[in-house]
């Protein structure tokens, strides 16, 4: 039960073709993690104390039947890409990439080691995945947003401020698609409540 459990955890990729070697409970298993912020950074620390917590909750403790390598990647995709072939040259069971860039660099380094993400805005529009609902792939993992919610942000906004007369939308111009994800269902809406006005 404590394999599934762990695999749920890390995506509910239960069709990994780690399922088959997990049943070996005296090994000790190898998590490859790339974050894409500071080390040093209070929510990232917060984020993995948080991780680490859920492992040991379901009897997996680091140290004893967890292995985790840990690389920090804040400053460049470069800096990602370089982490990501050092984890994929450890052969860990699972990769966690915390982050598009982290994401985007694990996945060009294999496609034969699971990789989960963590914190990717669109991961469609990057090309990690077929769909939501059917990754496909080896790799799979949780989205920060669904477009639907972008256009219900600028609603909250102009029901709590009606006096509001301009809204602007931050997204990282060198993601892939990034732009297109946030405004398509941004701009249609803000011109439709414009008009209303």
């Amino acid at each position: 039960m404590r394999r599934r459990e762990f695999i749920t955890l890390l995506g509910g990729a239960a069709a990994w073709p780690l399922a088959a070697r997990a049943q070996q409970p005296a090994q000790i298993r190898r998590i490859g993690m790339l974050i894409g912020y500071a080390e040093n950074d209070p929510e990232t620390r917060a984020r993995l104390a948080a991780f680490r917590q859920a492992l040991e909750q379901l009897g997996w403790k680091e140290g004893r039947s967890i292995r985790i390598d840990y690389r920090f990647a804040p400053a460049s995709p470069d800096q990602a890409q370089q982490f990501a072939r050092e984890l994929v040259a450890l052969r860990p069971d699972v990769l966690v990439g915390n982050s598009t860039p982290a994401a985007a660099a694990l996945l060009s380094e294999t496609r034969t080691i699971p990789i989960v993400f963590v914190g990717v805005s669109d991961p469609v529009g990057s090309h990690f995945v077929t769909s939501i609902p059917q990754p496909g792939g080896s790799i799979t993992g949780f989205t920060n947003f669904e477009p639907s919610l972008i256009g219900k942000w600028l609603q909250t906004l102009k029901e709590v401020a009606p006096s509001v007369t301009r809204a602007a939308v931050m997204f990282n111009p060198t993601a892939p698609d990034e732009g297109a994800f946030f405004l398509d269902p941004f701009e249609p809406l803000a011109r439709s409540l414009s008009s209303r006005s």
